[in-house]
């Protein structure tokens, strides 16, 4: 069989694959001489029975991961919140209409919601939570505390609120004032805050 190279006739449903021809080179080329001369020539037999274990082994591997990753809801596609259709509930001391609270492709969970307080009052009493938050204000005028001090905003007025830090907010006006809260919650943040 030496200097004869073996060639099988093709099966139906059967693909030949080569291999090792560039091992095959690499070790004639550093004189190793116990390689067969038909080793360049050898082939593997793939069959559709193979391939279709194969496939099936990676989607099921790829939908895993997914669901693993998944807490369950639906993540946030690209989106419009009409203000005029998000339906305002009433509040104790005003109105509150949720946009959404939900996860993205990059956070755990979304929360936006707008506020508006009546003259006077407060949406609820400070306090501390381990999220940070953004909040903008619309209308109206807010005093912000933040760990004791205390600042007057109006429209336009951003104010953040750091993790762990003593804040509230109290309309300062004689109108209504609304403002639009933002939270995040960073990947893994809301299961490590559960255990």
């Amino acid at each position: 069989m030496a200097g004869k190279t073996w060639h099988p006739e093709p099966k139906r449903g059967i693909l030949l694959v080569p291999i090792d021809r560039a091992v095959s080179n690499w070790l004639r080329h550093v004189g190793q001489t116990f390689i067969h001369d038909t080793l360049s020539e050898r082939l593997v037999m793939i069959t559709r029975r193979d391939l279709c274990v194969a496939l099936v082994a990676a989607c099921s591997t790829c939908a895993a991961v997914v669901w693993a990753q998944s807490p369950g809801m639906p993540v946030l596609r690209s989106t419009v919140f009409d203000w005029s259709q998000t339906k305002a509930a009433p509040t104790p001391t005003g109105e509150k209409r949720v946009f959404m609270s939900t996860p993205t492709a990059t956070l755990d969970q979304l929360g936006v919601h707008a506020t508006t307080i009546n003259p006077g009052q407060r949406a609820h009493e400070p306090h501390r939570h381990w999220e940070e938050e953004l909040i903008i204000v619309k209308e109206g005028t807010v005093e912000s505390m933040q760990n004791g001090e205390t600042t007057v905003v109006g429209p336009g007025s951003i104010i953040f609120e750091a993790s762990n830090e003593l804040h509230g907010l109290r309309n300062a006006g004689d109108t209504p004032a609304t403002y639009l809260v933002i939270k995040w919650f960073p990947p893994g943040s809301l299961k490590s805050q559960s255990d």
